[in-house]
């Protein structure tokens, strides 16, 4: 298990080995989520790298009669 040391300034240094794991670079930007006692840090992706990630989703699917 990885710890880090929050700094006099709320600050955190994200593991070498985290940071390589999920390719994170200087300068990403991270979503910050709380859950009850836990933080996450959710690599955000940029609208060009989401660019086609739905592809070959089936487009046919049966609508409810109330939302045509």
């Amino acid at each position: 298990m990885l710890a880090v040391t929050v700094s006099p300034k709320f600050q955190v240094v994200i593991p070498q080995a985290v940071r390589e794991q999920l390719h994170i670079e200087a300068g990403q930007k991270l979503q910050v989520l709380t859950y009850g006692q836990r933080i996450e840090l959710l690599p955000m992706e940029s609208p060009q790298a989401l660019r086609g990630f739905l592809a070959g989703i089936a487009t046919d699917v049966p609508r409810e009669a109330d939302r045509t």
